[in-house]
């Protein structure tokens, strides 16, 4: 068995849930929330510690909500993704903004907490089993390379949107050999008339996304650490919402040569809480896994 960790990011109190902690709203037959199933699969696949990425004034209520169970099962860390986790230099300069920095920025406050290879994945999206499986296995093997090796699970375009409003995805071109050749993060991605679209552009229903899961090595905390800097040392101060993200970080060092993406297939189903009547959905979805055997009645 191999030192493996799973990374939740649950920093975020969902805006467009009406305000409430989206990760914790329970979807299961017992009570169980996104991230229990999560966990139970990520466990199944061999993964020994999850590193949960909240905000430290959250510690409290998630630790009694998640975390005491979830120590039961797995060994569980907290890292903290909080708005002025910056280098000192550039606090003055942005002290107006108001939101942290995104998701390179939450994998970035794991740095200290992880030496081994680790998963990332997002509190409210349920990925299926088969997509930690694949990731362990890739993450346990040696991949002979001079450039940096990552993985990516990806999923289908028309599987991951929401009846009820418009989502962000990062849009893959994938080659004949599973590599990622360029990754775009699009934002408000709508469902309209069995279409997918921006605005007036349309969008490939079966077009590779990103949902943020992704399979990475400690290697990868040096160049976002530095990346974060040349990020901070670019922006404008009264640019006050510009986020440091992963697939963006990604898709930057895949120009660069400086990564090697292998795209890994999930044929299971994605699904997720982006908005409060997704909470439905998500409901029965995990009701009909249930009642098909793939999950107990009770975690």
């Amino acid at each position: 068995m191999k030192n493996v960790t799973l990374v939740v990011m649950a920093a975020g109190i969902g805006s467009r849930f009406g305000g409430g902690i989206k990760q914790l709203e329970p979807v299961g037959p017992s009570g169980e929330i996104i991230m229990d199933y999560s966990i139970h699969d990520a466990i199944e696949a061999g993964f020994n510690k999850v590193v949960f990425v909240i905000r430290k004034d959250l510690e409290k209520d998630f630790d009694e909500i998640i975390g005491q169970r979830m120590k039961k099962k797995i060994h569980v860390e907290y890292a903290y993704q909080e708005l002025d986790n910056i280098p000192d230099q550039y606090k003055e300069r942005f002290q107006e903004r108001t939101k942290p920095w995104g998701t390179g920025q939450a994998i970035l406050a794991c740095k200290d907490l992880i030496d081994e290879p680790f998963l990332v994945i997002n509190a409210d999206d349920y990925y299926g089993k088969e997509a930690y499986i694949e990731a362990y296995k890739y993450l346990t093997e040696v991949h002979p390379s001079s450039i940096l090796p990552i993985c990516m699970v990806g999923f289908v375009l028309k599987n991951t949107l929401s009846d009820n409003g418009g989502v962000t995805r990062g849009v893959c071109q994938v080659d004949a050999h599973q590599k990622l050749v360029d990754i775009v993060e699009t934002h408000n991605i709508e469902k309209k008339n069995g279409k997918a679209v921006v605005g007036e552009q349309e969008i490939d229903l079966d077009s590779v996304v990103s949902m943020n899961m992704w399979g990475l090595y400690p290697e990868f905390f040096e160049i976002l650490e530095t990346g974060f800097e040349e990020f901070l040392n670019a922006l404008d101060a009264s640019n006050l919402k510009a986020e440091y993200l992963l697939p963006t970080i990604i898709g930057d060092l895949l120009h660069q040569g400086k990564v090697s993406v292998e795209v890994l297939k999930s044929h299971d189903e994605w699904f997720g809480v982006t908005y409060k009547e997704d909470k439905d959905f998500v409901k029965d979805n995990i009701q009909l896994l249930v009642e098909k055997g793939v999950y107990p009645k009770q975690l």
